[in-house]
């Protein structure tokens, strides 16, 4: 028989989800209930449902009461429901307001608001057990998830991510509707926020140092011996020993020219043998 508590989650969910906001049975520490299928399978723990089994969190979330009652029969141990953030039509932004452990995010959101010149509309508000609250908002385009980047005690629930949904218990406490919400229209998110809230643009690569003639040079003459084909390496890797040693840098690159004719195909005895070769053929003479 349903406990109580799995009751009217799923009640909770079914009047959310005839809202438009897509949901997912949670369970009492607010992790997703139906464990993953692909537990013990690795190479498919990247599936966002596509096996068409429950278990892929937030990828499991509809908006059909059919299937959210399947989800939920397949969890009887589930007490709460997430609502996923960042999905059509709404793309759902939860702000996560903290008011615990020295944070205050009811607080810091109006800071900021106040800071870049924003209002805080009237919006669908969820208390959380611990004292603070969840605003839902609507965005025209998907927001990433943070947590303390805004500022300290405001985490931001968009795509891939979910809020808990009012009517859910877990162990900390129940999650409700704030007093005179529960008929507000999702309103948009100010684009003030929605410019705090976005992605921080890349960090532009550095340019790459130039590299020394030399160290080009020495490269392109270990690539060169790279390239060889059977019946060629001996002599492409004598004529790079020779420029090598012509440019005074066959010592200093004589194991890495080794190294390379080897990789061909060559012993190391006789690509030490060509590179010795190349030093005697290229070294000054003296008069007689």
């Amino acid at each position: 028989m349903p406990r109580p508590d799995h009751t009217r989650a799923l009640h909770a969910a079914l009047l959310t989800a005839a809202r438009g906001l897509p949901v997912i049975p949670l369970s009492r520490t607010k992790l997703p209930a139906i464990r993953s299928p692909h537990r013990d399978e690795p190479r498919a723990s990247g599936c966002r449902g596509a096996c068409g089994r429950p278990g892929h969190g937030v990828y499991d979330a509809s908006t059909d009461p059919a299937r959210i009652r399947a989800l939920f029969a397949a969890a009887p141990w589930a007490t709460g429901y997430g609502i996923a953030c960042g999905r059509g039509p709404h793309h759902l932004i939860g702000l996560d307001l903290d008011v615990k452990h020295g944070t205050d995010g009811v607080a810091a959101l109006a800071a900021l608001a106040a800071a870049h010149d924003f209002t805080v509309p009237d919006t669908v508000t969820v208390l959380t057990p611990s004292g603070g609250r969840h605003l839902w908002l609507t965005a025209p385009t998907q927001v990433p998830n943070s947590v303390g980047r805004l500022a300290p005690g405001i985490d931001v629930r968009g795509e891939g991510g979910y809020v808990v949904g009012p009517g859910s218990r877990t162990v900390a406490g129940r999650y409700l509707l704030a007093p005179g919400t529960a008929g507000h229209p999702l309103a948009p998110a100010p684009s003030g926020l929605l410019l705090l809230a976005a992605p921080p643009p890349p960090r532009p690569r550095p340019a790459p140092t130039p590299r020394h003639p030399a160290e080009k040079r020495a490269a392109a003459l270990v690539r060169f011996v790279l390239d060889s084909h059977e019946g060629e390496r001996n002599g492409r890797l004598f004529w790079a020993a020779c420029r090598a040693y012509d440019a005074g840098l066959g010592d200093a690159l004589a194991p890495a020219l080794v190294t390379a004719a080897v990789h061909t195909g060559l012993t190391e005895r006789e690509a030490a043998a060509t590179v010795a070769s190349a030093a005697a053929a290229t070294r000054p003479r003296t008069p007689s």
